[in-house]
């Protein structure tokens, strides 16, 4: 959002292609407006910047600078063979649209609509900005597919979009910042949460004292959490996981233990904690299936993930491809509106050199914020990084890909009898991952035990797709 609206600013045509039913994405995501919510603002932090953009962005699309497309699922984008490419021009099927520009661009396939009424579309464009944000990370532990444990995400979308409490009694776990804001969300809607089980430790924070200095702001983002915490009167565990779920049907307790530096649990450690929900996650991983399968280079980030490569500018390593947000390390709404600017300022500046663009300095100020705030992020993230250990509270009989039901155990055989040593191969010999999600929920879990280094999967669909939209695609793009 913060990329078109600048981009649009700086005189050029834009096509906004957002998977969601209205701007915001998951982090600014509406309550459904059947629900009638008086003050969604209060569901959010930093809604007034949102409330700035949002404005602009319908500013300029009505005023037909910017085509927004929302429902919009983009599971691909190939290289235009012509040189007629139109500019940011949306169509339908194999169509075209818009204006010729004089150098081939990209186009982008995408699945519209909602089922049954789903079409085929294609959008062309001489610059792509990739904006795909992130999805939770979850390591598996006894018990995580009782009903009542969702994702801490999965808790928050929950009650910014459809007003509802995963339980009454609700335990937050697992490791990371969203746990605090996840944690006070909930209490303040009325849940009562007994514990934030936070995996990591604060006191990793100490050797990033000059990025900490440098975002003041974040320092009182956090203070601002930990009093929210205070006044519900929330305990947070810091050093301690969750092992493991019980329940009949349903979640009824969890059992707490301590961990070591490794995320080891310590024997005698444990303890149970009645609830009636768990929301638990261990961060956030890039959404990189669109990129990967361009052929942007990817590197290893200090939280054990996986982003993109991105120079000064949010350009990937593929020319006529910028990317923003999550894609290259996360690190939060304010970093991704920062970086978003930024790529709009680099495409412009690469789209239309000879324009006479005013040189207030922009760029530069904007560049020294991302520094800043990527600074902060990468501290961040290194300090909830999953320790190794972490496998330890997993038996053979846990349940890692809820998909295909594959257990710990046939995953430890594939790695240790059978010598698989990476995702790919541990899949072929259990089928962990070949499910609907593709190894989204199970991915992470399934190269740590194969001992695998974090890869980024390349892969033709980045979401799934009719057969009849593949079969109307023009050979060109086949």
């Amino acid at each position: 959002m913060a990329a078109a609206v600048t981009a649009a600013g700086l005189g050029l045509r834009v096509a906004v292609l957002d998977a969601g039913e209205r701007p915001g994405g998951q982090y600014y995501r509406h309550p459904a407006p059947g629900l009638g919510a008086a003050r969604p603002e209060a569901l959010h932090h930093g809604w007034a910047e949102f409330a700035v953009r949002e404005a602009a962005l319908r500013e300029h699309v009505g005023a037909g600078r910017i085509r927004y497309l929302p429902h919009h699922h983009v599971w691909t984008v190939v290289r235009a063979e012509t040189a007629g490419a139109a500019e940011a021009g949306p169509g339908t099927g194999s169509g075209r649209a818009g204006g010729a520009v004089p150098t081939a661009g990209w186009v982008l396939h995408a699945v519209a609509g909602h089922a049954p009424d789903e079409r085929a579309a294609a959008v062309t464009a001489r610059a792509v900005l990739i904006a795909t944000g992130a999805y939770e990370r979850h390591l598996p532990f006894p018990g995580w597919t009782l009903p009542g444990v969702v994702g801490a995400g999965g808790a928050q979308a929950m009650l910014k979009g459809g007003l509802v409490l995963p339980g009454r009694r609700v335990v937050v776990a697992g490791s990371g910042p969203l746990l605090l804001a996840v944690a006070g969300s909930l209490a303040a809607a009325g849940a009562t949460v007994p514990a934030v089980v936070e995996a990591a430790a604060y006191t990793a924070y100490a050797g990033q004292v000059p990025a900490l200095l440098r975002n003041p702001g974040k320092l009182l983002e956090a203070a601002s959490y930990g009093g929210a915490l205070a006044r519900h009167h929330v305990r947070l565990l810091t050093r301690h996981a969750v092992t493991e779920a019980h329940g009949t049907g349903r979640i009824e307790a969890v059992t707490v233990a301590r961990l070591d530096r490794d995320w080891r649990p310590l024997p005698g450690t444990a303890r149970r904690i009645p609830c009636d929900a768990l929301a638990v996650g261990h961060g956030l991983v890039p959404q990189l299936e669109l990129a990967t399968a361009l052929g942007c280079a990817t590197r290893p980030g200090p939280d054990g993930t996986v982003a993109l490569v991105l120079d000064a500018e949010q350009r990937t390593t593929v020319p006529g491809v910028w990317s923003a947000g999550e894609t290259g390390g996360v690190g939060g709404a304010h970093l991704a509106l920062t970086e978003g600017e930024l790529a709009a300022y680099s495409v412009a500046a690469a789209l239309r050199p000879a324009a006479d663009a005013p040189r207030t300095g922009r760029p530069e100020r904007l560049a020294r914020r991302r520094a800043r705030l990527r600074a902060f992020a990468d501290a961040m993230a290194a300090a909830h990084r999953p320790g190794e250990g972490w496998t330890g509270w997993l038996r053979d009989d846990a349940v890692v890909c809820r998909c295909e039901e594959v257990p710990a155990g046939r995953i430890r055989e594939a790695a240790g009898d059978l010598g698989a040593r990476d995702a790919r191969t541990v899949k072929l010999l259990t089928r962990a991952g070949m499910g609907w999600c593709q190894g989204r929920m199970c991915g992470p879990a399934v190269a740590a035990l194969a001992g695998a280094e974090p890869a980024a999967d390349r892969r033709p669909f980045s979401c799934p797709v009719p057969l009849r939209d593949l079969a109307e695609l023009p050979a060109t793009d086949r």
